[in-house]
């Protein structure tokens, strides 16, 4: 089993991936792009799993983080990629996501009870 630190890294490294996709981009161009829609998409859906996987422990230990939200929309994008809506991976992507993200560099920077890789 990976260890949280590995999850959380997952998290912050999709998201800067995001950012460097989404960099001088806005919404309309994000909209008329398969592939950076594709794109960031995958990120966010990375970024939900590894919330997933992250121990309980650790989900109990911050629970003002939305971590029920980016598993949510992992599950959504996963499960109902048919009924996708483009403007709100693109608010997902350059609000919610990065806010997550934030949160999550910050339990790095403080430190947590590691379990095994």
């Amino acid at each position: 089993m990976r260890s949280d630190r590995l999850y959380l890294e997952d998290i912050v490294s999709a998201m800067q991936a995001v950012e460097i996709f989404l960099s001088g981009k806005n919404s309309s161009a994000f909209l008329k792009d398969d592939l950076l829609q594709s794109a960031v998409l995958q990120k966010l859906t990375i970024m939900g799993e590894a919330a997933s996987k992250v121990s309980k422990e650790l989900k109990t230990r911050y629970p003002r983080i939305d971590w029920v939200g980016a598993i949510d929309f992992r599950n959504f994008a996963v499960h109902a990629y048919f009924s996708v809506d483009w403007e709100v991976v693109w608010n997902t992507a350059t609000m919610d996501a990065p806010e997550f993200a934030r949160q999550i560099a910050e339990i790095m920077t403080k430190g947590f009870p590691e379990n095994k890789d």
